[in-house]
């Protein structure tokens, strides 16, 4: 057992990026080829979707960590690389966050991710949110040589090198599949304990590891918040059991939104029209989540500008509740 084990008490709501209203707005970046977008986004695309997602008044930007989708025998489509995307995107939109929704541990030695998100949060001033997951799609493994027995292990021994390396700048660990040798984390960024670190999944292991290293925990792609209570119910219970605050855990969920010109890139969209659309989104807010990311069909700078009047919806009714 770790040091960590024993302390619950270390990850903080506190370190998740303020927000006025009560649950922030993030939308899912489209940076694979025949998604959401339509075509392949270029970098440029992908710079005018995310001014103008700041603009109507989205508050992060998500990436998704993939090498490519589909298969041999259905073909492939190829995406652009998470964390590189994701510091040029820093760089180039700022007052906005950044977020990997989320970074595959199976992909990166967990150091060489510690490295590259204390950079991105450096890049951003601050406004880094690292997710991590242990990966699902087994062709991207294969083909580029990774090994996808024991994923859950695998993640929880990253990231118990991966959360000292950003909180406190060291991690000195030697597990069967990762080690760090009295590693150190320097130059820091601009936080002294480094980006909030965002976990997803209900399954009883990876409830474990949530509630010992994560700021936040995800839920996604639900077009209804009322599959939410039973889930958050296993995040409370799970936080009881490890004797931690569950106050202290950032609730996120996201769905997928059918837009004008649907395309079924995203699966089991919510629809309707832009009230029916802010009342189904509302619904997760009620429930207490913090943060909601949403994943537009299509995805296009057009269609995040028509998203605006969703958003107005949005922040009326908070308005209202409060």
């Amino acid at each position: 057992m770790t040091d960590h084990e024993k302390q619950i008490d270390g990850p903080s709501a506190g370190r998740w990026p303020a927000s006025e209203r009560p649950m922030s707005l993030g939308l899912m970046v489209p940076i694979s080829e025949g998604a959401a977008f339509g075509g392949t986004p270029r970098f440029s695309d992908i710079v005018e979707m995310a001014k103008v997602a700041k603009d109507v008044g989205f508050e992060a930007l998500w990436f998704a960590d993939h090498f490519i989708f589909g298969s041999e025998a259905e073909g492939y489509r190829g995406v652009w690389e998470c964390w590189t995307m994701m510091a040029a995107a820093a760089a180039a939109v700022p007052d906005i966050q950044i977020g990997s929704l989320v970074a595959c541990t199976g992909f990166r030695n967990p150091g060489v991710i510690a490295k590259m998100a204390e950079v991105i949060d450096e890049v951003s001033q601050g406004r880094f949110i690292l997710g991590l997951g242990a990966g699902w799609h087994e062709p991207e493994y294969d083909m580029f040589g990774f090994p996808f027995d024991h994923r859950v292990t695998r993640f929880e021994e990253a990231i118990e090198i991966i959360y000292p390396l950003l909180r406190e700048g060291r991690a000195d660990r030697q597990g069967r599949y990762y080690a760090a040798h009295r590693a150190v984390n320097l130059p820091r960024g601009p936080r002294p304990g480094g980006p909030p670190i965002l976990v997803g999944s209900t399954s009883p292991r990876m409830l474990g590891i949530l509630v010992r290293y994560a700021d936040a925990w995800n839920t996604v792609w639900h077009k209804s918040a009322e599959v939410i209570p039973p889930k958050i119910e296993q995040v409370r219970r799970a936080c009881e059991d490890m004797g931690r605050d569950f106050s202290t855990l950032v609730l996120t969920a996201g769905g997928n939104i059918a837009m004008a010109g649907y395309q079924g890139a995203r699966p089991d969209p919510i629809e309707g029209d832009d009230d029916a659309k802010a009342a189904a989104i509302a619904g997760f807010r009620d429930l207490g989540i913090r943060h909601y990311v949403c994943g537009l069909d299509p995805c296009t700078p057009a269609s995040i500008a028509q998203f605006a009047r969703v958003i107005e919806l949005l922040d009326q009714s908070a308005a209202v509740r409060s």
